[in-house]
């Protein structure tokens, strides 16, 4: 009987996490955000963008937990909405990706990064919104909102869907240390000529997204308006 429970437990929180995973991965997309992110660090040494990435893995887990775990109820408190973040943060996500369109690559290597500096931009953007962007966040506060209904759970800080959550979110952020860790080794594979078309092609795809998450935003405000 013991067994049969533990058991049921333990399917479940498997089961959770797989659900977490499935939801944060396609929208955080590791791949597509290495290939930004190894635009932007191109002329960094090896050893800081070993650093950075770790800070940035660490950075992703608390951004994408808290939003689980507080991020409905610090909206709420602040009086903000989710079409709110999604407007302010698609804005950012764009410029960002433009900024990155039409960045001189021959320029931007020109002079050295300052290690120190580079370091404590690692949560803003190399975090937010490079890596965990405003669709990201949603996403995570809604798992936050519908994981307990689904599971059965009476709250979100019950056991199983702690251990879900944080067993999800740390698959979602181990595969974006390995994508982001290695991306000059990928980027070598490419070639020159294929890095480039790649990192141009991922920085229009961020603006592009940008854009959508932005327009969503505007969507959803509208409809609320309409409601009213």
């Amino acid at each position: 009987m013991v067994f049969s429970v533990i058991y049921d437990n333990i399917v479940l929180v498997l089961q959770a996490s797989i659900l977490v995973l499935a939801a944060l991965f396609p929208i955080v997309n590791p791949i597509g955000s290495a290939a930004v992110f190894l635009t932007m660090v191109d002329s960094f040494s090896v050893e800081l963008q070993r650093k950075l990435v770790n800070r940035i893995t660490m950075y992703s887990f608390f951004l994408l937990f808290g939003s689980m775990l507080f991020g409905g109820k610090i909206l709420s408190f602040f009086g903000v909405s989710l079409y709110a973040v999604q407007i302010g943060g698609g804005l950012i996500v764009a410029v960002t990706g433009w900024q990155l369109l039409t960045k001189d690559g021959q320029k931007a290597s020109a002079t050295a990064p300052n290690p120190e500096e580079v370091l404590n931009q690692a949560f803003y953007p190399y975090t937010l919104p490079i890596t965990v962007g405003p669709g990201s966040i949603s996403v995570a506060v809604a798992l936050g909102a519908h994981l307990p209904s689904q599971l059965h759970a009476r709250s979100f800080v019950s056991p199983d869907i702690l251990a879900a959550s944080i067993v999800g979110t740390l698959i979602t952020c181990l595969i974006v240390y390995i994508c982001y860790r290695w991306s000059r080794a990928a980027a070598a594979m490419l070639g020159k000529s294929g890095t480039t078309v790649l990192m141009r092609l991922s920085s229009f795809i961020l603006f592009c997204i940008g854009v959508q998450i932005l327009a969503s935003g505007i969507r959803s405000y509208i409809e609320v308006l309409n409601l009213h």
